[in-house]
């Protein structure tokens, strides 16, 4: 088993999503599908409950930040409830357009964040040029999760993972020119780590140009048994156990 831990392969994003979900089945890979609004909740809780091989996290994303009212935090409180759900995410913060709304984000993530203590559930972040304040937020909850898409340093990296979170990788590990990604999975054990695609994006050096889909998880595999001197199959044990544990799959 693989299990892809971070990926959005639902109506709202993929025209040919449950076909991409029973190509995972057949390939014996898992899929951690990450809502990030009200409507892409509702599709991936539908996915989770058809698919044998799909999980679900349910969370709302930063850009709602002007739009979240208290009654749809009572909603998502109550969907966090499903036996299919396995974590809150897709949470965060991303400062890459604007830091202007930097307080009304912290607090969206804060309320993401005691959800998932309330729930005793694991966390997925996004964190994009935020991510002192992502760690300063996160040493301030009770909860434990990934670092999707891992964007820092691997000192900062460290500091993560001394909070109990893993780091995810995906396809920007296998960019030439990413040489941070590749210091980060130098520098943490991979015990530390996740593998994921965040299908339909950010596809690997070799399908730059395509749509990215969960089958391509084997690239960013590949990427890290090369960098690690490793065999593959070894860092698909170790990472999927890491799943399998932080996500009581």
């Amino acid at each position: 088993m693989i299990i892809d831990t971070h990926c959005h392969v639902y109506d709202g994003e993929m025209e040919n999503a449950e076909e991409i979900i029973r190509q995972a089945l057949d390939n014996d890979i898992h899929l951690i599908l990450n809502g990030t609004d009200f409507k892409s909740n509702i599709e991936v809780l539908k996915m989770a409950e058809k698919y044998d091989n799909v999980h679900a996290a349910l969370g709302y994303f930063y850009t709602l930040v002007d739009d979240i009212t208290e009654e749809d935090i009572s909603l998502l409180d109550r969907q966090l409830e499903n036996e299919n759900v396995i974590a809150v995410g897709e949470i965060g913060l991303d400062y890459y357009h604007t830091k202007d709304n930097r307080d009304s984000q912290i607090e969206l993530f804060e309320s993401m964040l005691n959800l998932a203590e309330k729930h005793h559930l694991p966390v997925i972040v996004h964190s994009r040029k935020a991510m002192q304040d992502t760690f300063d937020v996160l040493k301030g909850h009770d909860v434990v999760g990934s670092l999707h898409c891992y964007q820092g340093s691997a000192e900062m990296a460290r500091q993560f993972t001394d909070l109990g979170f893993y780091i995810g990788i995906g396809g920007p590990v296998t960019n030439e020119n990413n040489k941070k990604t590749r210091k980060v999975i130098n520098e943490i054990d991979v015990s530390h780590m996740l593998v994921e695609t965040d299908s339909p994006y950010l596809p690997p050096q070799q399908k730059k140009g395509e749509i990215n889909t969960p089958l391509n998880i084997g690239y960013v595999i590949g990427k890290i048994a090369e960098e690690l001197d490793m065999n593959e199959d070894e860092v698909i044990e170790i990472t999927t156990k890491n799943a399998r544990t932080l996500f009581k799959i």
